[in-house]
């Protein structure tokens, strides 16, 4: 499989993406849970038609791109909102960027590493290695690389996440991934209840990090990414239970802003796995 990865990371990003395009439609049609948890998501998020169909492409051209990502040459990417990064950096308190399972993620701690972090200012991102021996190796190869860090899922982790922060560091965050039992609690994501990471908030209140919202569009026909970037719409409330309903919304208006490239497909609502 590292083989077939490393033939596909030469492949250009328009051909990626169209085999994407075919390997989405394939397992939505094929897959009768996958269909139905991605129909109830977005039936929950009150999505048209046109744009579930757009999300089903969407979500395969995820996949197709990643040993590009991974593995491959750097890809064009411009930004939106750079400024904020810059300003947020020089207060030198730290900085929480919390993107959703929203366009390609990946390219969002890639851009950031590419632009910020070699000028001494890394990214620390939480990690938890692929079970699987080949792709733990690919994976751990994209995550090690200049001004990007990893951080395990463990206390340990949190602890490194924190002193990258007071250090006027920045860590990354899927605030909509589902957390193991204990790490989260229970508040609305597009009015349905969700166990939701209260880390994001924890690292906030201990630390007075700038949180910022991130995400990276999929262009399309293959030319390259934008890295959307824009600040909190109001400050984190001090409850920790309003100050992660506040999250949550913030990541609704996230992905309300391109709703066909979410990843619809994810079991948000699902019940937390063990720790």
């Amino acid at each position: 499989m590292i083989t077939v990865f490393k033939l596909l990371s030469v492949w250009p990003l328009w051909l990626l993406h169209g085999v994407g395009t075919f390997l989405g439609w394939l397992v939505f049609v094929v897959s009768p849970a996958y269909r139905k948890r991605f129909l109830d998501n977005a039936n929950q998020a009150d999505l048209s038609w046109q744009q579930k169909l757009r999300a089903v492409a969407q979500s395969g051209k995820l996949v197709a791109e990643l040993p590009r990502l991974w593995l491959g040459q750097a890809v064009p990417v411009v930004w939106e909102g750079a400024e904020h990064v810059e300003a947020a950096l020089a207060k030198r308190q730290g900085l929480v960027f919390l993107t959703p399972h929203l366009g390609c993620f990946e390219i969002a701690a890639q851009a950031y590493a590419q632009r910020f972090g070699r000028e001494g200012k890394p990214m620390t991102v939480l990690f938890r290695p692929p079970r699987q021996a080949w792709l733990r190796a690919v994976v751990m190869a994209s995550r090690q690389r200049p001004g990007l860090q990893t951080a395990p899922t463990s206390l340990a982790g949190v602890k490194q996440m924190i002193k990258a922060l007071k250090q006027g560091e920045a860590v990354g965050l899927l605030p909509d991934q589902v957390p193991p039992q204990g790490m989260g609690m229970m508040a609305p994501f597009f009015g349905r209840e969700a166990y939701t990471m209260t880390l994001s908030v924890r690292l906030v209140q201990q630390t007075g990090a700038t949180v910022l919202l991130a995400w990276g569009e999929r262009l399309s026909r293959g030319r390259g990414y934008r890295v959307h970037v824009q600040p909190l719409a109001q400050q984190l409330p001090v409850t920790l239970l309003d100050a992660v309903t506040a999250v949550n919304q913030a990541m609704e208006s996230l992905v309300l802003q391109c709703p066909q490239q979410y990843l619809w497909g994810y079991a948000r609502y699902k019940q937390p796995r063990q720790a």
